[in-house]
């Protein structure tokens, strides 16, 4: 056989175009899309004032010089431990969520299901509904369908453009950085990541849209393990739709009607899904669980006089129950149970944890590294010098004098390289390194000792705060 003949092993896409549908959780979606865009092209315009020494953007990722503000909180690269807290309380919480609920962040909340949300909508707005936008795909191209095409590709391109310009906002003051995009003034890396994000917005929003969630994202793969049978999740009630029928006229004359499932095989439920399957052939790494085939079913049920919930969020325990005839089990029992306690306590931990630590941690942070190159100096009159490099953390709005000072069971004497006296001025929301100097007598017991433990204390002159280091001081041994 040659290679022309061997049949292919992929297909090429069979473009989706999902048909409008109205419902309880199409509203819900459309809240959430409202809500999550607005906090992510707004955020970075909001000011919070925090003093003249410090940027007044709410929401700041200071890479320059190492800091992320967010309101009234600030976090210094030594307090990263906070981003892995948040971090680990992300993943515990799509687990929480995953195993009560399915995939309910891919289907209301993940940035591709709102970013494709948004650009199906605008195609909608511009090309019509779904077998409107069927019939322009296949007809030959002429004027109409070039210029739908390129009016909705200039409204997709305006938004991912947006998307891209709002992220790079989060990294510098949004104002100042929008008068430099336009000038050309902004850094190169700034123009580089817009146009990156509007290329990957535009490609995944508009064009791979289903595929994203299919191919490339891990997260159907390892949903399954979140999963059990008291998961609350997108299905078909089969037991009481099939087997499917149309409940034409011919079959309620010949009395054919009461053996026919309450599914018309109308396909409402495939038209509106975003992912192009078939909610009725059972659960799919595909599905999304976005619930718009629940509200297509339930406007079609309520048409022809069904009950709702044909398709509906339901756990394999109601399937078993309902075929049985018992009665179902009531939602808070499918959530509250071990695994998803678990999940809830361990999140609600490291929550409590990281907010315990936000309020204790304080205002001045020091740190003390002895010099080691040389271990000491002996100066011309014999006394025994170790250096230190004492790093001061001024965590306040203002400019503030820290005084050191040492203690130690023997008398050893404290200087300031480039200071005069023992306070050194430390400039707001900074840190400075400063150059310390330890003296012991000649003759003396830390002079004469291999090492003599002691302690560098550092006082904030304003808030009376002070905090002891512990260190070691090196003489000449015996």
């Amino acid at each position: 056989m040659s290679a022309s003949d061997q049949p292919s092993l992929y297909t090429a896409r069979e473009p989706i175009f999902p048909k409008k549908v109205s419902g309880r959780f199409r509203n819900l979606k459309w809240v959430i899309l409202i809500v999550t865009l607005g906090v992510y092209y707004i955020t970075p315009w909001i000011r919070w004032d925090r003093g003249p020494a410090l940027p007044d953007q709410a929401v700041l990722v200071d890479m320059a010089n190492r800091r992320f503000f967010f309101f009234w909180i600030e976090i210094w690269p030594h307090e990263f431990y906070f981003v892995a807290g948040l971090l680990i309380m992300a993943g515990l919480g799509l687990f929480l969520f995953t195993s009560a609920l399915g995939r309910v962040w891919c289907g209301y909340t993940c940035p591709q299901t709102v970013w494709t949300d948004l650009f199906i909508l605008v195609e909608r707005w511009i090309e019509g509904d779904r077998n409107a936008r069927i019939r322009l795909l296949r007809q030959d191209w002429d004027m109409r369908k070039a210029r739908l095409r390129a009016t909705k590709w200039a409204a997709w391109l305006a938004i991912a453009v947006a998307t891209g310009g709002a992220w790079v906002f989060y990294f510098a003051d949004a104002p100042t950085l929008l008068v430099d995009l336009f000038t050309g003034q902004a850094a190169s890396v700034a123009y580089m990541t817009i146009a990156v994000l509007t290329a990957t917005t535009f490609i995944f929003g508009g064009m791979m849209r289903e595929q994203v969630c299919v191919y490339m994202c891990p997260w159907p793969r390892i949903q399954a393990a979140m999963m059990d049978e008291d998961t609350i999740t997108v299905a078909y009630r089969d037991w009481r739709g099939e087997p499917r029928g149309k409940h034409r006229k011919a079959h309620k004359d010949a009395g054919d009607v009461e053996s026919l499932g309450d599914c018309i095989d109308c396909n409402a439920c495939v038209n509106v899904c975003p992912m192009g399957i078939d909610i009725r052939d059972g659960q799919q790494l595909e599905c999304i669980t976005c619930a718009l085939c629940i509200d297509a079913c339930d406007e079609m049920m309520a048409k022809i006089g069904k009950p709702r919930g044909l398709i509906d969020y339901i756990a394999l325990t109601d399937e078993q129950n309902e075929r049985q005839g018992n009665p179902k089990v009531p939602v808070w029992k499918h959530i509250f149970r071990l695994r998803t306690m678990m999940y809830t306590f361990l999140w609600a931990a490291i929550g409590v944890g990281l907010v315990v630590a936000l309020f204790i941690r304080p205002d001045l942070s020091v740190t003390v590294a002895p010099v080691r190159n040389p271990v000491y100096v002996t100066m011309s009159d014999g006394t025994i010098r170790n250096t230190y490099d004492v790093r001061l953390r001024n965590k306040h709005g203002e400019d503030r004098y820290f005084a050191l000072s040492v203690a130690s069971e023997h008398p050893v004497a404290l200087s300031n390289e480039g200071v005069d006296g023992a306070e050194v001025l430390v400039p707001a929301d900074s840190t400075k390194l400063q150059r310390v100097y330890l003296m012991a007598a000649p003759g003396s017991q830390p002079a004469n000792s291999e090492a003599t433990d002691l302690y560098i204390w550092v006082e904030d002159i304003e808030s009376g705060e002070k905090v002891a280091k512990e260190t070691v001081f090196n003489g000449k041994g015996q």
